[in-house]
């Protein structure tokens, strides 16, 4: 019994052991249609195509570069070196060879940038750069080497023209037309940061019309978060292609108390918003700067308000649209044409004005001795003054 058991398990093992073997080897035997055995429909290996589909459509560009826009610009980009010459004080002793030592003033240098305009070496830059500079020199981006003279400056929009001795044939930027620029585009801002040598940065428009930020009178700055460091300042902002869309002006900082500094102040600290004089408002400045020597503004006399809910109860003025005349200088067009603190500006010229920023830059846009027509609200009546346009005084006048 007990071999016939042996036999028999012995048999089973052989059995399945060949089974195993023709399934294996030769599953077709396990069919009699001769068909193959499926296989498990859990596992499904795809090969991979010849040619891979791309991961973007065919229209979208991969590896976009503004090299062509920074070989255009690059050029016309200038580095500035100011040197303001040391103050002896007046005192008895200061022609004392031993005592001159202790009494002289350091000398005082500055760096900024600058953009060439024209062929003839006008340069446009900020006036902050080559404030108080008793010398100026330009250095261009092929090594040159230029003195440079103030042609004229203003400091409301913090800019000033350089013009480039014994220059000639050089490379001069191209403008952008002046509504070119949208949010969202991208933009290059190139300088001299920290004097390290000519610098391309990259961002975008991050806005257009920036104000209120108290850097200077007048504002509209486009803000953008391509880095602007010190050194920076008066260099270009330009597009995509190249051409000028503004002046690099000022960045934000957390260092100061208002939350603005200068671009050049060697505290401040970026934090990806910077901000560059458009321009339309450079173009300006420069046109008038190169043939007046100055820029002349319009200006009537008046300090005005924006109009709001605590404004508006304590001055009991109606729920309109307007800016409040807030005071008005004695001796002034306004003061002599009747304008009166507590009048409600409507409009100047049929052009309504909402923010004191309007009404400035509107007014400094009219020529002096122009007469313009002020319609304003006077409790609760309307009333319209000829108001002519005077020239705006100097910033410290006003003070």
């Amino acid at each position: 019994m007990r071999r016939l058991w042996l036999i028999f398990t012995q048999a089973v093992t052989i059995s399945v052991a060949a089974l195993f073997v023709v399934a294996t080897l030769k599953p077709e035997w396990m069919h009699g249609d001769g068909s193959p055995v499926p296989a498990p429909s859990a596992v499904t290996i795809v090969e991979a195509a010849s040619t891979p589909t791309p991961i973007f459509p065919a229209s979208v560009p991969v590896g976009v570069s503004y090299a062509k826009a920074a070989q255009r610009a690059l050029p016309a980009v200038v580095h500035i070196y100011t040197r303001q010459m040391a103050r002896i004080p007046n005192h008895p002793l200061k022609n004392d060879p031993v005592f001159r030592h202790f009494l002289s003033a350091p000398e005082r240098t500055g760096l900024g940038s600058g953009v060439i305009i024209d062929t003839q070496g006008f340069v446009l830059t900020n006036n902050h750069v080559i404030e108080n500079a008793d010398e100026i020199e330009a250095v261009l981006n092929d090594g040159r080497k230029f003195k440079a003279r103030l042609i004229g400056r203003d400091p409301e929009t913090d800019l000033a023209v350089l013009k480039l001795a014994d220059a000639s044939s050089l490379p001069a930027i191209a403008f952008a037309p002046a509504d070119s620029l949208s949010v969202g585009d991208v933009v290059l801002a190139i300088g001299n940061p920290f004097g390290i040598g000519q610098t391309v940065t990259m961002g975008i428009a991050s806005a257009l019309g920036r104000n209120h930020l108290g850097i200077n009178t007048f504002e509209n700055y486009i803000q953008t978060d391509a880095a602007i460091n010190p050194g920076n300042s008066g260099g270009a902002l330009v597009d995509g292609t190249g051409r000028l869309v503004g002046i690099n002006t000022a960045i934000y900082s957390y260092a100061s108390s208002d939350g603005t500094r200068n671009a050049d102040s060697p505290s401040s600290g970026g934090l990806g918003i910077g901000f560059a004089i458009p321009v339309s408002i450079a173009r300006k400045v420069l046109e008038q700067i190169i043939t007046n020597g100055e820029v002349v503004r319009g200006w009537v006399g008046v300090e005005m308000r924006e109009i709001t809910p605590e404004l508006a109860k304590l001055h009991d003025l109606p729920s309109e649209h307007g800016i409040l005349i807030y005071s008005v200088f004695g001796g002034s067009p306004a003061d002599k044409s009747g304008v009166r603190p507590g009048d409600l500006l409507l409009a100047v010229d049929d052009q309504e004005v909402q923010t004191p920023h309007e009404m400035l830059d509107l007014v400094a846009s009219l020529p002096p001795g122009q007469v313009a027509t002020f319609r304003l609200l006077r409790g609760n009546r309307k009333i319209e003054l000829k108001v002519p346009v005077g020239r705006r005084p100097p910033p410290l006048a006003m003070r």
